[in-house]
């Protein structure tokens, strides 16, 4: 089945709600952080319920922590799969990672090891969660300061077994791949060339803090010139995917992130004119 392709998309910020409804403006598609919307009301689901009338939404969860050794939260699930249903998002994602353990939230996306015991871990919990969603889930790759001394395989090839042998797809952080490459001196190339392109729906894009040793995830800068050269290698090796820009922090005016999008557009027309 041929993957959906949305164009090019914001993440839907507060900050910016007001400015998407009087302006309609030039957005393929938004991704919403499900966190956000997990409520029985108020504000943020009026303004979803405004915003999706015109445009497509996807979902992208922070806390499903699907690595830890805690149960799965079904409560938590419960509230997504309700959102789901109100909102009908083309797609739901979330991190490879794990977030906290003993019910400890860390509030952070934390690495795995990549050992084979946690690869079957994690793909009997991915496959029950989309059983539970009855629908597939993409899962993002996150970037990581640290490594561990038990893995067995590369990041990428964790990625691709747990995708493969789960059945889910895969939201590809181009930024993050990035980040890590820096962290743990890799060749990000290597990276994409190990991901299968038929897996590959969405891809983020993110500024991040440069410190020089190491490189910081910080979604609070305009992408950088590095992350865009990586994203047309991966608009070469992976064909038209939904991109989108991610912005946390030090969020701009609307209409800076608009020219930001259409940076992405400019880029990678001419690849995928000649894919088409």
């Amino acid at each position: 089945m041929a993957r959906p392709f949305l164009g090019f998309g914001l993440g839907l910020r507060k900050e910016h709600y007001e400015a998407v409804l009087s302006a309609r403006p030039k957005v393929d598609f938004f991704e919403i952080i499900t966190e956000n919307y997990l409520v029985s009301g108020g504000k943020p689901l009026y303004y979803l319920d405004q915003i999706r009338a015109d445009y497509p939404m996807v979902m992208h969860g922070v806390s499903l922590s699907v690595g830890s050794s805690d149960p799965l939260d079904w409560e938590y699930l419960t509230k997504v799969k309700q959102l789901i249903e109100r909102i009908e998002p083309v797609w739901v994602s979330d991190h490879l990672c794990w977030t906290g353990i003993g019910g400890f939230n860390l509030h952070d996306l934390l690495p795995l090891p990549y050992t084979e015991e946690a690869l079957s871990h994690v793909v009997g919990r991915v496959i029950q969660v989309q059983e539970f969603l009855g629908r597939r889930i993409l899962l993002e790759n996150v970037s990581s300061y640290v490594r561990y001394s038990c893995s067995e395989l590369t990041e990428w090839d964790f990625l691709r077994e747990v995708a493969e042998q789960a059945d889910c797809l895969i939201l590809l952080d181009i930024n993050n791949v990035y980040v890590s490459a820096r962290n743990h001196d890799f060749d990000p190339l290597c990276y994409l060339s190990a991901i299968p392109p038929e897996r590959v729906s969405q891809f983020h894009l993110a500024g991040h803090t440069d410190l020089g040793d190491f490189v910081i995830d910080t979604h609070d800068y305009p992408v950088r010139d590095e992350v865009w050269a990586l994203f047309q290698a991966a608009a070469h090796r992976f064909g038209p995917v939904s991109t989108m820009i991610e912005r946390d922090d030090n969020i701009p005016p609307l209409s800076e992130l608009l020219c930001e999008l259409e940076q992405a557009r400019q880029l990678v027309k001419p690849i995928w004119s000649l894919a088409a």
